[in-house]
């Protein structure tokens, strides 16, 4: 006999106490799979995430091929009924500047309802939402369940490929609950259907052998640097729009994104205009973006008067849904090399690319998973949106498993601030986040147990 909701709301609010603990405890230690980080609390992460599951009844084991440990954890279906693949990841971002966060990172504190701390929200609080989930079960889980809990997510998710061709049996499910997104707004909870692809390339160019006097031999000669900014300027035309041709994107995103709620959550400066054409919610979820990351260059407080021969620059692009990662490189690397100004020399080199993903949320699971957000959050549908930034191994899960339905689900908000200081969780809708994912357990079983 299934739990009923009420049963599943009682058994949440039970569990939350000794769930925000554990949660806290993750957030302490800083598994970071980033180079130059010590990676044996990336292990200690793995053996935290892994004693949970265990906690839950789940066969458990810490697997690695050739990265940084991820944790499998299973437990068999009842006799008819669907496997649900549980996805979250266990390490998180550097933390940047400290100097920048309210409060130690790694030192979970609440304020105003919200707890902070690096991890809190992305991705350790999407790991606790599934162990919520299954305490709040005991003994009564009416799906089979297998939890995936990778452990380099943010460093590229290099090794994943090879964990989910090795474990490819033991991962097979139904319906797949990727916990690694979020909700439209606190009080809106969301299914996102769409995700831009990533790809992430240097450019580099070069003008003289070394560096030489910018009194004696400026003027005729291009400076790199010089060189390199008038390149850069190339990828956007007057106002804003990207400017490499062979891109695709595409208008007609359904749900509005009202400028000011932007400018206010992007932290954008009074007087500063927005670029582009056409919707926000199109700008940023189904259009490509081309932005400068970082640039090679001396510090200004360093800087000779010289000339400086060579200048590099990291360019980030975010891939439109329905376009090719591996195109759209070529495309950019044919903008650069054919308006490089003065006949600098110019080499451009590919870091990584991701697949950007559409996903057809239709059919029955999904409709499991829209009546337990509409439940959890006491009657307020879920909206159908799409992320701007990149998962590009839910390409992956979609190939390996093209029979799984997939949904995309999280505990960020608008406030979360994920990657940036002062990430923070907001613990309200975390526990509705809690209870949407006990009901949509509930909901898939019933719609598709055989």
């Amino acid at each position: 006999m299934s739990l009923s909701e009420s049963d599943l709301r009682a058994a949440i609010a039970r569990e939350m106490p000794g769930v925000r603990a554990d949660l806290e405890r993750l957030v302490r230690i800083p598994g970071i799979a980033f180079e130059g980080f010590d990676h044996t609390q990336v292990e200690r992460s793995a053996e935290a995430v892994a004693e949970l599951l265990r906690g839950c009844d789940l066969d458990t084991q810490i697997v690695r091929h050739g990265g940084q440990p991820a944790v499998i954890g299973r437990r068999p279906a009842p006799p008819g009924a669907p496997t649900v693949l549980l996805y979250a990841h266990h390490d998180v971002q550097p933390t940047g500047d400290v100097s920048r966060w309210t409060s130690d990172p790694f030192e979970p504190v609440e304020r105003d309802g919200r707890l902070y701390g690096r991890g809190a929200v992305d991705d350790k609080a999407g790991v606790m939402a599934h162990v919520a989930a299954l305490r709040a079960y005991g003994d009564q889980l009416p799906v089979g369940v297998v939890v995936f809990v990778e452990g380099e997510e943010e460093y590229g998710s290099d090794s994943l490929n090879d964990i989910l061709a090795a474990h490819t049996d033991e991962l097979r499910s139904d319906v797949i609950v990727i916990a690694d997104s979020g909700n439209w707004d606190i009080g809106q909870p969301a299914l996102t259907t769409s995700l831009r692809g990533l790809v992430n390339l240097f450019v580099e160019v070069k003008v003289l052998r070394s560096a030489v006097h910018s009194g004696m031999f400026g003027g005729p000669l291009p400076d790199a640097l010089m060189t390199l900014a008038r390149l850069l300027a190339t990828l956007h035309d007057d106002q804003g729009e990207v400017a490499v041709d062979g891109l695709i994107g595409r208008e007609g995103a359904s749900v509005d994104y009202p400028e000011d709620r932007f400018r206010h959550e992007g932290g954008v400066l009074d007087g500063v205009r927005l670029i582009g054409k056409g919707s926000i919610t199109d700008r940023c979820w189904t259009k490509p973006a081309i932005s400068v990351l970082g640039i090679d260059a001396p510090r200004t407080f360093e800087a000779a008067n010289a000339l400086q021969p060579t200048a590099k620059a990291k360019i980030g692009v975010r891939v439109a849904p329905g376009d090719d990662p591996k195109s759209v490189y070529a495309a950019v690397r044919s903008h650069l090399e054919k308006f490089v100004s003065w006949g600098a020399h110019v080499e451009v080199t590919l870091e990584s690319d991701g697949n950007p993903c559409v996903i057809d949320a239709t059919g029955p699971a999904y409709d499991a998973a829209r009546a337990a957000f509409a439940s959890a959050w006491d009657g307020v549908a879920p909206v159908d949106m799409g992320v701007g930034g990149s998962i590009p191994f839910i390409a992956t899960f979609q190939e390996l498993f093209p029979q799984a339905a997939i949904l995309v689900t999280g505990v960020e908000d608008p406030q979360s601030g994920a990657h940036g200081p002062d990430e923070s969780l907001h613990l309200g809708e975390f526990e509705r986040v809690c209870v949407a994912e006990a009901l949509l357990l509930r909901n898939v079983a019933e719609a598709l147990t055989s």
